[in-house]
């Protein structure tokens, strides 16, 4: 198999001479599964390699894409990412992330994820096929690997557990925040991240969405919404609540940010 390069000068997709002929008729090699097929050297010809369990994507809509896509919006991945353009910009944008990322690289950050992300305790199987599944939202982004250079804090920006959330809300919570960051230490209570967004997952009570007004009440007395919480009334001053739904509230990015801060999951 050759391709044809803009310069009309043929070059020979070097693949063949490990890997068999597949699916010939999608193309050449890199259509599935990206990689140099310039090289005939291992490391340089595997580069961002999508292995044949992350190419399901490339077969068009198939169980495991629907699969994957489900497994996305039962993790609620668009509470932190960006994904198929739709989401929030709390952390690494994952159309760009896929489009340059290696896929066993982001099943990794799935299966023992960094500070502040959920541990979703999935399985390796599941994680493969949302990763397939990213990567079909990331194919159908032809901006996905440019754009605005995004800013990501893992890490609280003030002082350390002066703000209302970490002092009311993070022995037993975390959250990951437009303005501050990543706060909070606990792990007893569901990660808060982007909460009062539409990409939370609905799970007020009667599968309604966490707004402002129910996050009151729910906080005024969690067993009144729901009889069998096991948490306990916070007692927040109406200042104090102010601040909380300010640091709950995903902000949209300005135009211009600076550059050369933060660092991005994958």
């Amino acid at each position: 198999m050759v391709t044809t390069p803009a310069s009309g000068l043929a070059s020979r997709q070097l693949c063949q001479s490990c890997h068999p002929d597949h699916y010939v008729e999608r193309g050449v090699c890199t259509s599935c599964h990206r990689g140099n097929p310039a090289s005939g050297r291992r490391n340089i010809a595997h580069q961002q390699l999508i292995a044949g369990r992350y190419a399901a994507f490339t077969l068009g809509d198939t169980q495991k894409l629907r699969t994957g896509e489900r497994l996305i919006d039962l993790y609620a991945c668009r509470r932190c990412h960006v994904i198929g353009d739709r989401g929030n910009r709390l952390s690494a944008n994952l159309d760009r992330s896929s489009a340059r990322r290696a896929p066993g690289e982001m099943t990794e950050s799935i299966l023992n994820p960094v500070k502040n992300m959920p541990d979703f305790r999935m399985e390796k199987q599941q994680a493969v096929l949302l990763v397939n599944a990213l990567l079909a939202a990331s194919s159908r982004q032809k901006a996905a690997s440019g754009g605005q250079r995004q800013v990501v804090h893992f890490d609280r920006t003030g002082t350390a557990g002066e703000d209302v959330f970490s002092k009311k809300c993070g022995s037993c919570h975390r959250a990951l925040t437009s303005g501050l960051g990543g706060l909070g230490l606990g792990d007893a209570g569901p990660n808060l991240s982007g909460l009062l967004s539409p990409s939370y997952p609905e799970t007020f009570k009667d599968r309604y969405r966490w707004t402002e007004r129910n996050l009151e009440n729910w906080l005024k007395n969690p067993r009144r919404i729901r009889p069998q919480s096991r948490m306990q009334p916070v007692q927040l001053t109406e200042l104090e609540f102010r601040q909380l739904t300010d640091i709950l509230t995903v902000k949209q990015p300005q135009k211009k940010q600076q550059e050369g801060q933060g660092r991005a999951l994958f």
